[in-house]
């Protein structure tokens, strides 16, 4: 039997754990697509305990203790930290199988040196130890990410923004990190949603200009485009349950977009043709840019009305859909790649069942403007555990080119969610060392180490043009 956790966690293999420990174990970290906060980043507050660093703003957790019963104001409620972290340890003692009991034992065992299982019995101690260690050392934001090594940061930021906090931390002295916004325009493309009207007066607004029509939506997006450009953004960021596509006329697309401005109820089917005619113009912006479209396929959202109405979004009722997504997908990249405006992409699914699909669908639309263009991004939120991060990179394995694959990125709101990097590569090293030992692939120490290297840091440095 292995002890729990220890430091071979995952390496089954000598060659598992030779590529591991040797090589990417203590590579930097480049967190391309997370949801930290640019503001708590520069502020650089620390926490008042652990419950605070953890359970605060985490849907993951509270999904699990709402698994276990748990009341809702031990979640997202006014409970006491302590009161909180106990129904939390009450839960993570049967979450077997989750890799929620992974990574809070990595995070422990990283961030705070406690090596004893987390349990509703253990609960208090733990507490007070990681609060000791809390207030003995420093438990801030820049401290952390500098601790765990890492040395790119992307927050996700409305068209909006003004971006004052990335621009405030440039100067930070002593901060070896670039924290970089990247532009998610979902709110200006989701006219078939409430507060569309709302967002479009606010985002003419941020530019100066009063929006009258949807050719003015675009126009405010692309100039908008550009002053994130001009703060250091090299990332857009789409998320949808399917990506739509439908060519429609500009005067149907007028009609659509008065509508919605009036605020009256707008169909999904009606609302493809302005989608569609601004995700084409975004796109060419991104390929003039140089940057990276993320498109983020199959997050069926805010599922429970009667808490959405109460508490509003993110906050952990949102699950996987099962749309049918290649054909639309397959004519919007093609629509850009037929003009010559197809920008760096990549591709992330929600449900495994597009594996396949998506690993695919990157050979359509290769080119010599960069390695692996298209890519096939890795396994995120219902699917960033041990068997949805085997199965994605096999996939891209046989269908693609996994030693060009971009690797992990947090997707989080979390301070100490670099813990699941270390969890990606273990499952890396495993997934590989096994294909050696079993000899399905040469035993070329330089290669492998230039391919677990590769998957863990440089390949995404590379990619997206950091520097």
């Amino acid at each position: 039997m292995n002890d729990f956790m220890d430091k071979d966690f995952l390496l089954d293999t000598e060659t598992a754990k030779k590529l591991f420990h040797e090589y990417c174990e203590n590579m930097p970290v480049c967190d391309y697509h997370c949801h930290l906060s640019p503001k708590e980043i520069y502020e650089n507050k620390p926490p008042r305990d652990i419950s605070e660093l953890w359970l605060k703003g985490d849907h993951y957790k509270w999904r699990a203790m709402r698994s276990c019963g748990i009341s809702e104001e031990y979640c997202t409620g006014d409970k006491s930290g302590k009161e909180k972290f106990e129904k939390f340890a009450y839960t993570i003692q049967y979450a077997i199988g989750n890799p929620l009991y992974h990574w809070a034992h990595i995070e422990l065992k990283k961030y705070f040196g406690i090596e004893t299982p987390l349990s509703a019995q253990t609960a208090d101690a733990v507490y007070e130890r990681a609060n000791q260690a809390i207030q003995n050392g420093d438990f801030r934001p820049q401290s952390l990410i500098m601790k765990s090594n890492v040395k790119v940061i992307c927050t996700t930021d409305d068209p909006t923004d003004d971006l004052q906090y990335h621009k405030l931390l440039k100067d930070v002295k002593g901060f070896d990190c670039l924290v970089l916004p990247s532009f998610r325009p979902d709110k200006a493309l989701n006219i078939h949603l409430n507060g569309f009207a709302e967002y479009i007066n606010q985002l003419g607004k941020a530019t100066g200009t009063e929006i009258k029509c949807h050719k003015d939506v675009i126009s405010a997006l692309l100039k908008r485009a550009d002053y994130f450009n001009e703060n250091g953004c090299r990332i857009s960021d789409q998320s949808f349950d399917y990506v739509p596509f439908s060519i429609a006329s500009d005067d149907e697309i007028e009609a659509v977009f008065r509508r919605a401005m009036r605020e009256e109820s707008i169909s999904q089917q009606e609302a493809e043709g302005y989608r569609t005619k601004l995700l084409l113009a975004l796109g060419e912006k991104y390929h003039q840019l140089g940057w990276a479209m993320e498109i983020h396929i199959g997050a069926m959202r805010n599922n429970n009305t009667a808490m959405f109405n109460a508490m509003g979004a993110d906050i952990g009722f949102d699950s996987v859909g099962d749309e049918n997504i290649a054909y639309s997908l397959s004519r919007f990249l093609d629509a850009l790649h037929s003009q010559g405006s197809l920008p760096k992409t990549v591709l992330f699914n929600l449900n495994s069942k597009d594996n396949i699909v998506l690993a695919t669908m990157l050979g359509n639309f290769q080119s010599d403007e960069a390695e692996s263009k298209i890519q096939f991004g890795p396994a995120w939120w219902f699917l960033d555990h041990f068997d949805g991060m085997t199965e994605q990179m096999k996939a891209l394995g046989n269908l693609g080119i996994l030693g060009k694959f971009i690797g992990m990125e947090t997707d989080s709101r979390s301070f100490t969610s670099y813990g699941r990097h270390d969890y990606f590569r273990r499952i890396l090293c495993r997934l590989i060392g096994r294909w050696v030992e079993d000899g399905w692939y040469a035993n070329d120490e330089n290669l492998l180490k230039e391919i677990v290297c590769g998957i863990s840091y440089n390949n995404a440095m590379k990619y997206f043009n950091f520097k």
